[in-house]
Order: C-alpha cells, then sequence, then structure tokens
C-alpha cells in the first residue's frame, strides 16, 4: 500500500545538481536513439503518462527527457476540460483514440485519470461511478499492453504542498510566467487533501503500477523519469529491422 505523506518528495541527502543534469542529457540521447529504433521497428509503443498537481512539472519533464527523440514516431497530448462531443461518448472515448501506435512514444499530460481524480473531488460522479471507472481503466491499460505491444509507464509527480505554493507565485511575480497564471489553480490548491486521498486510492487500485516521482527539484525529477523510461526501453529488445540476404 502506496502512502504518499511516507515518500519524499525531495532528492536524497548529497544530491549533485550538476552531474544529475549531465547524466539525465546523456540518457535523453539514449532515450532519442532506442526511439529511433522503435520508429523502425514498429512491433513495441509506449505510453507514457503524466499525472500530478497543478505546477508539478508535467511539461517541463516531457521536454528534457524527450528532447531527443524525433518528432517522427513520438507525440504528445494534454488531456483539458471534455468538449461537449467528448462529454457525448464514454469517458473513455478521448482517450482510446490517442493510445500509440506500434513504433510511437505517446506522451499524456494528465489522461484518463482525470475522470477519477477532479470530477470525483468535486462531487460530480458518486463512488459506485467510480468503482466502475477504475475497473474500466484497468481493462483498457490490459487491452492495450496485451493486445498491442504497449508498455505502459506511469508517473505520479510527487510535489509538496509547500513547493506548489511557490510555483504558484512565480507565475504572478514573473512576468516571463505571467502567461501560465491561472486564479482556478488557486482554487483547486485549497482541496489539496481530496486530491491527495483520490491519487492514493487511484494509484493503489491501479493493475499498472505507478512510479512516484519526488518533483520538488526539477533536475532529480528529470533525472528519475529518465532513468526509468531507458531502463524500460533498453528491457524491450528493440531492434533495427535489417533486409535478408538473397541468395544468389
Amino acid at each position: 500500500m502506496i502512502k504518499l505523506s511516507e515518500i519524499a518528495t525531495t532528492p536524497p541527502e548529497g544530491y549533485d545538481k550538476k552531474r544529475t543534469r549531465e547524466i539525465t542529457r546523456e540518457m535523453a540521447k539514449e532515450i532519442g536513439e532506442l526511439q529511433e529504433k522503435m520508429y523502425a521497428e514498429k512491433k513495441n509503443s509506449l505510453l507514457v503518462v503524466f499525472q500530478g498537481m497543478d505546477s508539478s512539472g508535467k511539461d517541463g519533464v516531457t521536454q528534457n527527457v524527450f528532447s531527443r527523440c524525433s518528432p517522427a514516431g513520438t507525440d504528445y497530448y494534454a488531456f483539458k476540460k471534455p468538449t461537449e462531443e467528448e462529454f457525448a461518448h464514454d469517458f473513455l472515448w478521448r482517450v482510446h483514440k490517442h493510445a500509440p501506435q506500434k513504433g510511437e512514444i505517446m506522451i499524456f499530460n494528465r489522461s484518463h485519470y482525470e475522470d477519477i481524480l477532479i470530477q470525483r473531488v468535486h462531487g460530480w460522479i458518486d463512488e459506485e461511478r467510480v468503482n466502475k471507472r477504475i475497473e474500466s481503466i484497468n481493462a483498457l491499460e490490459e487491452l492495450l499492453q496485451y493486445d498491442n505491444n504497449t508498455t505502459i509507464l506511469k508517473f505520479y509527480m510527487h510535489l509538496s504542498y509547500e513547493r506548489q505554493g511557490e510555483k504558484l507565485q512565480e507565475r504572478i511575480d514573473d512576468p516571463e510566467k505571467n502567461w501560465k497564471h491561472n486564479p482556478g489553480d488557486w482554487e483547486e490548491r485549497k482541496l489539496w487533501d481530496k486530491y491527495r486521498f483520490c491519487y492514493e486510492d487511484a494509484i493503489n487500485r491501479s493493475r499498472v503500477p505507478w512510479h512516484i516521482v519526488p518533483v520538488d527539484s526539477r533536475s532529480y525529477r528529470d533525472y528519475c523519469v529518465a532513468k526509468i523510461v531507458l531502463e524500460t526501453m533498453e528491457n524491450m529488445n528493440i531492434q533495427l529491422p535489417v533486409l535478408k540476404k538473397v541468395e544468389s
């Protein structure tokens, strides 16, 4: 049973920021090389899910970890409030159509979990529907894994309440970050404890395990995600396809 309150949001003692950034850049390069092979081979796909509270760094980690990946074979989708068309379908309709095809890395900024997080926190769905949706999410993820050779990596961006307050305030104080400011983020912040409960419940009821990433430090955040992504791709035995020799 994962208890988020028992997991640090900061790097370990003795952490070397400069060296960590260097290692992360090296890993990003290796991820890019493996992504190119995956795209050529077209046997496997990778779905990377980033979930976390506002200002937990979902965009930043995407830019830094996948910076060396080619646009060919890499895609990104940010889930926002459903459109009228999406509301008219089941909650997974808008998600399944963005699942990666073979040979592709697909990155979700937020995901299908929004529908058992924000809707649950605000009481827009009851607990029976929450339970049904969790079952459906597990079923979808198993379908992607076993029917389309999709490896799923789910990252919970583990941010402290204090650090979130600092980052939200930066969006007000720093003119270059003003465009990120959304007064609604401060309202959602008031519901921190409810969100923490719903995240913890979703993480513990998921059949595909979550990776809890400390994100108070951006460089350590990027390092942790890059390490997991690289190790996962290395274990996928990705090979460049070669032409069969024709006997003369």
